[in-house]
C-alpha cells in the first residue's frame, strides 16, 4: 500500500506557528505567575485579608478552568480542519484570542492584587 503524497509545510508558516505558540505560552506563563502570587498570599493571610485573597484565588481558578476549556475547544477545531490552510487559520486565531484573554486575566489579577496590597498597607 502506497502512502499518498506528502505535503511539506513551508518554513515561513512553521515559523509563524512557532511564534504564535511562543507568544501564547509567554502570556499564559504571566497568568500563572499571578496565580502563584495569589496562592502565596492565601498562605500568609488571615481575617479580612483572607476574604480578599479567597476572592482572588476563586477568580484565578475560574480563569484556569476557562483556559483549559479553550484548549479543548482548540484541539477539537484542529481535529476538524479540512486542510493545512484551515489548520493554520485555526491555530493563528486561537493563539491571538488566547493572548488577549491571558493579558486581560493577568491585568484583572494584577488589579486585585494591587487593591489587596493597598488594603494591607492601610491596616498597618
Amino acid at each position: 500500500m502506497q502512502a499518498g503524497p506528502q505535503m511539506e509545510i513551508p518554513e515561513q508558516i512553521r515559523e509563524m506557528a512557532e511564534r504564535n505558540v511562543e507568544q501564547a505560552r509567554a502570556a499564559y506563563n504571566q497568568f500563572l505567575d499571578m496565580a502563584r502570587q495569589v496562592q502565596e498570599l492565601v498562605n500568609k493571610s488571615s481575617g479580612t485579608m483572607a476574604e480578599s485573597v479567597a476572592e482572588i484565588q476563586a477568580r484565578a481558578l475560574r480563569f484556569a478552568e476557562e483556559n483549559a476549556e479553550a484548549g479543548f475547544e482548540f484541539a477539537s477545531e484542529l481535529a476538524r480542519a479540512k486542510d493545512l490552510k484551515e489548520y493554520l487559520e485555526i491555530q493563528s486565531r486561537h493563539s491571538q484570542k488566547q493572548m488577549d484573554i491571558y493579558a486581560r486575566q493577568a491585568e484583572e489579577l494584577g488589579r486585585m492584587l494591587s487593591e489587596l496590597a493597598q488594603k494591607s498597607q492601610n491596616k498597618r
